[in-house]
């Protein structure tokens, strides 16, 4: 199936702004072990800080934006490749001119004890 195909779901106001979802690959469509997702997140958007007990894998696929892991912020850019641990608060801002769009794959079941990381 073709991205352009899955519908594009805004995020709730209390976890982002600007900020849309697509569910490329999900349990639903018989995956056992992890969900693939398309974010992107138009100039002056962001999705809010938040933590849980999975990790992501994230790969930048167009515009730049900024990635809070932790305690520490990254500049990111399409082609680039970054991981977030389980527990460790992050978010994302895209302060740039032009959609910033990354896919995030995350396991679906919780990979980590349920508790907050500080770094």
């Amino acid at each position: 199936m073709h991205f352009s195909e899955v519908k594009a779901e805004e995020l709730p106001e209390n976890m982002g702004i600007k900020s849309t979802i697509k569910w490329l690959i999900r349990e639903d469509d018989g995956a056992r072990a992890a969900a693939m997702r398309y974010f992107q997140i138009l100039p002056g958007g962001k999705i809010f800080g938040h933590h849980h007990p999975w990790e992501h894998e994230i790969f930048v696929v167009r515009g730049t934006g900024k990635l809070r892991i932790g305690s520490k912020w990254y500049l990111v850019d399409q082609g680039m490749f970054i991981f977030i641990p389980p527990n460790v608060e992050h978010e994302y801002i895209n302060e740039g001119n032009e959609p910033f769009e990354f896919i995030c794959i995350i396991p679906l079941k919780p990979t980590a004890k349920e508790e907050v990381i500080k770094c």
